[in-house]
């Protein structure tokens, strides 16, 4: 690399010589200069070299919450309020994760401890957006602004323990009383008069054999 930038030096010098016409020497004259300083090379800076301290940083610890599972609410048609009675809380310490069928509030710091109220899934809908925390003396109060407008029976979701399962409230004899009533259709006049038989034993609670 050197040696081509000192033999093109050369040659542009000789031309440098020979030209006579202004911006021809210009311009030969500012190329000689670039490749001079290329042949001198950047000026290298020292890196400093790290500073070893013997110390690896410490990975922060998970954060542990004790649940409130104590608390207790009230609605309007439009909102929901679970009121929670925790003292010592700051606002700025609060933090609220609110989705369309779950809450989530956890209270960092309070009197040396961490503390969490959190719903999983919710009767029905909120409204994230409008949902926010207040934080009182003696209690905190989370507000749920419901999708829409209604009574909630529970602030929790359940399953309707009082509908009906239909798998098991199926009739257990159905597919044999199907099944029976195919085979008469299609048979003869013997296996009619057996299965009529045992179709009217089997309505009437007769054990057959």
């Amino acid at each position: 690399m050197a040696n081509d930038l000192a033999l093109d030096l050369e040659e542009l010098r000789q031309l440098q010589a020979i030209a006579k016409r202004p911006r021809v020497l210009s311009l030969i004259s500012s190329e000689i200069r670039n490749m001079e300083q290329m042949s001198k090379g950047p000026a290298s800076v020292p890196t400093p070299a790290p500073i070893a301290t013997g110390v690896k940083p410490s990975a922060s610890p998970a954060l542990t919450y004790s649940t409130l599972g104590s608390f207790s609410w009230d609605q309007d048609a439009e909102k929901v309020k679970i009121y929670v009675s925790l003292e010592g809380v700051e606002q700025e310490k609060v933090e609220a994760e609110f989705k369309e069928m779950s809450c989530d509030v956890k209270f960092h710091d309070v009197q040396g401890k961490n503390y969490r109220c959190a719903i999983p899934k919710l009767n029905k809908e909120i409204v994230p957006d409008k949902c926010k925390v207040v934080v009182k003396p003696t209690r905190v109060i989370i507000t749920l602004f419901k999708a829409s407008k209604g009574n909630w029976l529970d602030l929790q979701f359940k399953e309707d323990k009082l509908k009906p399962n239909l798998e098991k409230e199926r009739d257990p004899m159905a597919g044999i009383m199907g099944l029976m009533k195919n085979m008469y259709e299609e048979g003869d006049e013997d296996l009619k008069r057996t299965i009529a038989k045992a179709w009217t034993d089997a309505r009437s609670g007769k054990a057959t054999i």
